[in-house]
C-alpha cells in the first residue's frame, strides 16, 4: 500500500509541541514544500503550535529556497537549535528566523553539526546523550555562551560540563524528535528510499532513526514515487521500515539555483577544464598562499570562503589529485563547487553520511582543515559564527567546531582587514585607503576555534591574509612573513589591536603569488602513515 500523501495532510500530522528535526543543508536537500506546507497550516488553522525544530546543518538560504523561513512564525516556533542558519550579505534584509532571533520570539542555540548530529544517533539508541570534549573553551562551553543565540536560549541550558574519569567534558542530553523530515530523490510504494539525483546523503537515515525508535513519524519529501521491488538494494538509503509517509516534490531543487546537475550526485564526470579558475585578485594570492602549505597525498577539508578556491589553484597549477578534498556535507575527493553550489562537489569519489564525516572529522582521521576567519584574537582563538551588529552574514559554527577541535593542521585565511581598498601593481600589495574594520581584536566576540587548546594540543595553526602570514606559537600570534608592498608599521603592526610578535626570520612572501601566471606550484609528499602517530587525545 502505498504511503503518498500531500503535503497539507503530511503537515496535519504534526501534533503542538512536537520536536520536529529537519535533515538540509541550505538548500542542498532542503524538504521546502513540506516546511511550506507546515507555514501554511499553521497561517490557516494556527497549529501546529510551539514547535521545537532540530537542524543539524541550516535549511534554506538567502539566495532562493526559504527553507525554515517558512515556520519563522510567532507561536509556530518555540525553540529552534541548529548546527547553522541562513545566511547571505550585510546589505540585504536579514532571513525571518533572525529577525525571531533578535527580538528573543524563538529560544534559539547553534549547536556544533557533529554534536547535533550524535545528539540523534544517541537519541536513537536510547542513550542519555553526548559526552565529549568537541566545543570545550568555544561558545558552546557553559563557561561562556553554552551555545544560547539569544536570552530566550540562556534561560534553558542545553550543554553543561561534567567530569568524567578525572577530565573535564561537555554533555549534551539527547533530544529524541517525534517527528523527522526528510528528503530523498525517490520512494518506492514501500517508503524504501534513493538519493541518485542528490548532493549529498547528509543525515536523514540518523535522524529518521531516532524518529522512529522513539515512537514518532517520519516524512519522506521526494521527487518521484516508482512501484514496489524496482528498487536495487544497495541503492536504497533509508529503508521503508523507517518511513511512515511520503510527499512528492517534482519540482524539487537539487540545490540552490540548481534545478538538477548530473555532475553534482555524481552520474557524470564533468572534464578538468569546464571548471573555471579564480580571475588574478587579491582572493587569489590568498587561496595560493594557502595551498603552498599542503601535501600531496593529504586529505583535506574545505570551509566556505576564500580556501573554498584552493581546490581550483590546484586544477590550474596541474595538480588536481595531489590532494584528496573532504567536506561535511559528505562528498570525498572530486572538485568541491562554489558560490550556491557549496557543499557539492562534482566528479567525487564518494559521498559519506554527514554524521560519518563529522565522526571522521571529530576524531582528526584527516591531514588539515583550510578555513575562513572573521577576527582572531590575541591567544589565537578564531571568530567565524557571531557579528552582532549584523548577524546574519554568518551561519553560526556548522562543523567549524567540530572540524577544528583536534585537526593537527589549520590554516585560516581570510583580509587582515574589513573594507581597505587594495590593487596589486608591479608584483606588490598597494593600499590605496585602509579599512575600518580591524579583523585582529585583543578578544574575539565568539570563540568559534579556541586558541588555547590549539597550544594545549600542538595543533599546527597558520593564518593567511593577503598582507601576511602569522602562525601561533605559545608565546602569541607571530609574524613571519610579509607580503612585497607592504609597510611592517603602518600596513600590519599598527592595524591589529594587539602587539604582533615578528620573527626574527621575517621573509617577504613567494614574489609568484603576485603576478598573474601560475605559480609553479610543488607539493611535498605527505608522510607515510604509521602507528608512531596514533593518540588517544
Amino acid at each position: 500500500m502505498s504511503k503518498h500523501i500531500t503535503p497539507a495532510q503530511a503537515a496535519a500530522l504534526i501534533p503542538d509541541g512536537a520536536v520536529v528535526s529537519v535533515s538540509s543543508s541550505s538548500g542542498l536537500g532542503c524538504p521546502d514544500l513540506m516546511l511550506k506546507a507546515i507555514g501554511e497550516r499553521f497561517e490557516a488553522a494556527g497549529h501546529p503550535r510551539d514547535l521545537t525544530t532540530l537542524h543539524p546543518i541550516a535549511a534554506g538560504d538567502m539566495s532562493g529556497i526559504n527553507g525554515v523561513d517558512y515556520i519563522a512564525q510567532k507561536g509556530l516556533l518555540k525553540t529552534i537549535i541548529g548546527g547553522s542558519y541562513p545566511s547571505g550579505p550585510s546589505t540585504a534584509e536579514p532571513p525571518l528566523i533572525w529577525q525571531m532571533i533578535a527580538s528573543n520570539d524563538v529560544a534559539a542555540y547553534n549547536i556544533p553539526s557533529g554534536v547535533l548530529f550524535d545528539m540523534h544517533r544517541e537519541a536513537a539508541a536510547k542513550r542519555p546523550g553526548v559526552i565529549t570534549k568537541i566545543g570545550l573553551d568555544t561558545f558552546a562551553d557553559p563557561n561562556r555562551q553554552g551555545c544560547a543565540m539569544n536570552a530566550a536560549a540562556e534561560a534553558r541550558p542545553v550543554v553543561s560540563k561534567i567530569q568524567f574519569y578525572g577530565e573535564e567534558y561537555l554533555y549534551f542530553e539527547a533530544i529524541a524528535p517525534q517527528v523527522a523530515i526528510i528528503r530523498a530523490t525517490t520512494a518506492d510504494e514501500r517508503g524504501n528510499l534513493t538519493y541518485e539525483h542528490e548532493g549529498a546523503y547528509l543525515g536523514g537515515l540518523d535522524q529518521a532513526l531516532a524518529a522512529h525508535n522513539n515512537g514518532g513519524i517520519v516524512i519522506a519529501q521526494v521527487k518521484r514515487i516508482t512501484k514496489d521491488g524496482s528498487m536495487r538494494p544497495h541503492d536504497v538509503r533509508v529503508p521503508g521500515i523507517l518511513v511512515d509517509y511520503v510527499v512528492v516534490d517534482p519540482d524539487q531543487k537539487q540545490t540552490t539555483q540548481t534545478l538538477y546537475d548530473p555532475a553534482i550526485s555524481g552520474e557524470i564526470f564533468r572534464p578538468l577544464e569546464s571548471f573555471r579558475v579564480p580571475e588574478f585578485n587579491i582572493q587569489k594570492i590568498i587561496a595560493r598562499r594557502v595551498a603552498q602549505e599542503l601535501e600531496a597525498g593529504s586529505a583535506v577539508n574545505l570551509g566556505f570562503g576564500i580556501s573554498a578556491n584552493v581546490p581550483r589553484i590546484l586544477l590550474e597549477e596541474g595538480l588536481h589529485g595531489a590532494v584528496t578534498w573532504v567536506i561535511e556535507q559528505g562528498a570525498v575527493g572530486g572538485v568541491p563547487l562554489l558560490d550556491f553550489a557549496f557543499g557539492c562537489a562534482a566528479n567525487a569519489d564518494a559521498f559519506m553520511p554527514s554524521p560519518y564525516q563529522f565522526t571522521y572529522f571529530q576524531g582528526a582521521g584527516f591531514d588539515a582543515s583550510l578555513l575562513s576567519f572573521l577576527e582572531i584574537g590575541r591567544d589565537g582563538s578564531v571568530n567565524v559564527s557571531k557579528l552582532s551588529f549584523r548577524p546574519h552574514i554568518t551561519a553560526g559554527a556548522g562543523g567549524f567546531v567540530d572540524i577544528t577541535a583536534r585537526a593537527r593542521k589549520i590554516v585560516f585565511s581570510g583580509m587582515f582587514n574589513a573594507g581597505a581598498k587594495l590593487a596589486v601593481e608591479d608584483g606588490k600589495v598597494v593600499v590605496e585607503k585602509e579599512g575600518k574594520l580591524r579583523k585582529l581584536v585583543k578578544e574575539v566576540e565568539h570563540v568559534t576555534f579556541s586558541g588555547r587548546r590549539a597550544i594545549e594540543q600542538r595543533q599546527d595553526i597558520t593564518y593567511v591574509t593577503e598582507r601576511g602570514v602569522m602562525r601561533l606559537t605559545p608565546d602569541g600570534v607571530v609574524l613571519t612573513e610579509i607580503a612585497p608592498g607592504i609597510d611592517l608599521n603602518t600596513g600590519i603592526l599598527e592595524q591589529s589591536e594587539f602587539p604582533l610578535i615578528v620573527s626574527d626570520t621575517l621573509k617577504v612572501m613567494d614574489g609568484a603569488l603576485f603576478v598573474d601566471r601560475p605559480i609553479g606550484l610543488s607539493l611535498a609528499v605527505k608522510p607515510a602513515r604509521s602507528l608512531a602517530g596514533a593518540c588517544n587525545g
